[in-house]
């Protein structure tokens, strides 16, 4: 099971209440007693499952849960903390410093060097933030919160092991509240899955080896489609009257079609054409920059499904290599709270435009609600939940 499905539970639940201890129908101590029994009888070892000893639910990981940054900064905010003109440098030097590995990794798998390094900047800051929490007790917390059991549950059996196979010591397993790992911030099914050792030592070490890390990302990535003969995608300019009912990762087009709509490129230039599918992203609605993006973003999603970070990793993967900075950005993007996101979803609601539960998320049920409203008061039909559009509705 990869990360995707992690943020998808994500999405549903972070807002719902953390149960304490007390609402439990068991102890955490008699919880964590069944789960080493499980453990035992999948063949983890006495000597691992001493790791467990001692730990307890981690109320910053409940406090933590349902506080994604995808989901409450603006596109601006968003890509100006993580493309910076010093990230850039940072990420070119590194591109040369290691450019023999990115190279046989490349041979390997097919995933680009600059594309392997910014995903590394993105997620990890080039391997400088990977987290401090203890995996384990983090994902015991989660595993022992009835929200999301089953799935956390499962993460923390890996988790063991991944211990137990002799990769990575109980005290070195450290990552972020959710229990992703390392430099790659890999769950532990994605690690098993797709971790390799880069190094030959019998160790896939996300942790410390720059080898196991390029290897286990280009696994990981290759494995989920990447083409690496092409880019992930571009920015690009509307043409006036644009039907933006197109806007959207479900309505691909071939390059072609895009063109003969006139498309054209931030040069003013109809669109290079080959032959490759795009979809039509708008991050910060038709006020802000418009991509067309390729197969490769939307493996880039499989990571981490947000067109906000899929975007960035793809335009700092540009930068490395001396693209330009993004040319349309909005002027003066301002982000709306859960709480004024819950209260735009109640209102298209009782209008009759079907924006599902005010559960304060802006998912594809809500941006079709928008689009709905936006054509039948004639407005741009971005699906784009913004300020303005509240104070409309409001209105």
């Amino acid at each position: 099971m990869s990360r995707f499905y992690f943020l998808i539970f994500c999405l549903i639940s972070a807002l719902l209440p953390p149960l304490t201890a007390s609402a439990q129908q068991q102890s955490f101590a008699e919880w964590l007693g069944e789960l080493r029994a499980e453990a035992r009888s999948l063949g983890i070892g006495e000597e691992t499952l001493a790791a467990l000893d001692g730990i307890a639910p981690l109320g910053r990981v409940l406090e933590l849960d349902g506080d994604q940054p995808e989901f409450v900064q603006t596109f601006t905010r968003y890509i100006d903390l993580r493309v910076t003109p010093g990230q850039i440098g940072r990420g070119r030097q590194l591109l040369r410093e290691h450019a023999g590995l990115l190279a046989e990794v490349r041979a390997r798998y097919g995933v680009q060097p600059h594309y392997l390094v910014a995903f590394w900047a993105i997620e990890t800051n080039f391997g400088s933030t990977t987290g401090g929490f203890s995996v384990l007790e983090a994902l015991a917390t989660l595993a022992y919160d009835p929200r999301r059991a089953d799935f956390f549950r499962e993460q923390l059996l890996t988790a063991l092991w991944i211990i137990d196979d002799g990769h990575i010591a109980a005290e070195r397993m450290t990552g972020s509240w959710a229990g992703a790992m390392g430099q790659l911030q890999f769950l532990p099914t994605v690690f098993r899955n797709y971790a390799v050792d880069g190094d030959g030592d019998g160790r896939a070490d996300i942790w410390g080896s720059l080898p196991d890390v390029f290897h286990s990302a280009a696994n990981f990535i290759s494995q989920s489609g990447w083409r690496g003969d092409e880019r992930w995608g571009r920015e690009v300019v509307l043409p006036e009257g644009f039907d933006y009912a197109l806007v959207g990762a479900r309505d691909r087009k071939p390059l072609a079609q895009w063109r003969d709509l006139g498309l054209r490129t931030v040069a003013g230039e109809p669109i290079p054409v080959a032959d490759m599918e795009a979809a039509v992203a708008l991050p910060a609605g038709a006020a802000g920059p418009a991509f067309l993006t390729y197969n490769n973003f939307r493996v880039t999603m499989r990571y981490n499904p947000s067109v906000f970070y899929a975007i960035t990793v793809g335009h700092l993967a540009d930068r490395f290599t001396g693209g330009p900075a993004i040319a349309h950005m909005p002027e003066n993007e301002t982000a709306l709270s859960r709480v004024q996101v819950a209260e735009l979803q109640e209102h298209l609601n009782r209008l009759g435009f079907d924006s599902g539960e005010a559960d304060g998320r802006v998912g594809s049920r809500t941006r079709a609600a928008i689009r709905a409203y936006q054509f039948d008061h004639g407005l741009i039909p971005d699906g784009h939940a913004s300020l303005e559009l509240l104070d409309g509705l409001r209105n």
